[in-house]
């Protein structure tokens, strides 16, 4: 099992699907690999709420979502916490009444929630469900060693996502720079002014116009590569 993670994480990225396909095959190889486990799934901290990133197949519809709306369950205190939380029955279980109820009445009878140790993230758990009491039992060990291996895969896909964000920015901020100083050259030559007039000028268009600085000479090179002539006002 210790070269199949790395192996997933490698056919995900070839495939150019990124993290999501990523995911989505750690959470079915764990139900296939971590006895008693019908169903898992991935829960991270984004943008300060939880959220699951990724559910495998035969993952009850909104099993992980009643606990972050409820901000309780063994999830939610496993992503928080940095520890691991077992329910063997949920028949029997006090800790969580809210969420379950709602397990139950979903045919899930136990959860193991496991810490993510993820880089840049502050709370993130593999989340495994079992349909009998105890189900995951003889399986808890198999379920450790499994999450401390996704961690790593997760990291990496995560700090691949982020080096592709942060390129797309980069483009972005080119090409707006870009048809900003055609802009500005543009008005320079018709207007008969310097460079930090005719860039106050657009400026003040935009926000008289309330229209992104970018949109706005965007839209002066286009009109002017058409042919339209109609002046800033």
């Amino acid at each position: 099992m210790t070269s199949e993670i790395p192996d997933t994480l490698d056919r995900a990225i070839a495939r150019s699907q990124g993290l999501d396909t990523l995911l989505r095959d750690l959470t079915d190889r764990a139900v296939a690999q971590v006895p008693g486990a019908a169903a898992c799934s991935v829960t991270v901290r984004r943008a300060d709420r939880l959220m699951t990133l990724a559910g495998s197949t035969g993952l009850p519809s909104g099993l992980d979502l009643r606990q972050y709306e409820n901000g309780s369950g063994p999830c939610v205190d496993a992503a928080e916490t940095q520890s691991a939380r077992y329910a063997p029955d949920l028949a029997t279980e006090t800790r969580w009444p809210a969420y379950t109820e709602y397990a139950l009445a979903a045919g899930v009878r136990c959860v193991l929630a496991l810490p993510l140790a993820v880089e840049g993230e502050t709370g993130a758990a593999l989340n495994l469900y079992g349909v009998e009491p105890d189900a995951l039992a003889g399986g808890l060990d198999a379920a450790r060693a499994y999450a401390e291996r996704a961690a790593h895969a997760v990291n990496e896909a995560l700090r691949l996502e982020r080096q592709q964000a942060s390129a797309a920015d980069v483009r972005t901020a080119l090409l707006s720079r870009s048809v900003i100083d055609q802009a500005v050259g543009m008005l320079m030559a018709r207007e008969r002014i310097d460079a930090h007039r005719a860039l106050e000028r657009l400026r003040r268009a935009s926000q008289d116009r309330n229209v992104k600085l970018r949109d706005l000479c965007g839209d002066l090179v286009a009109r002017a590569s058409g042919g339209a002539s109609r002046g800033l006002r």
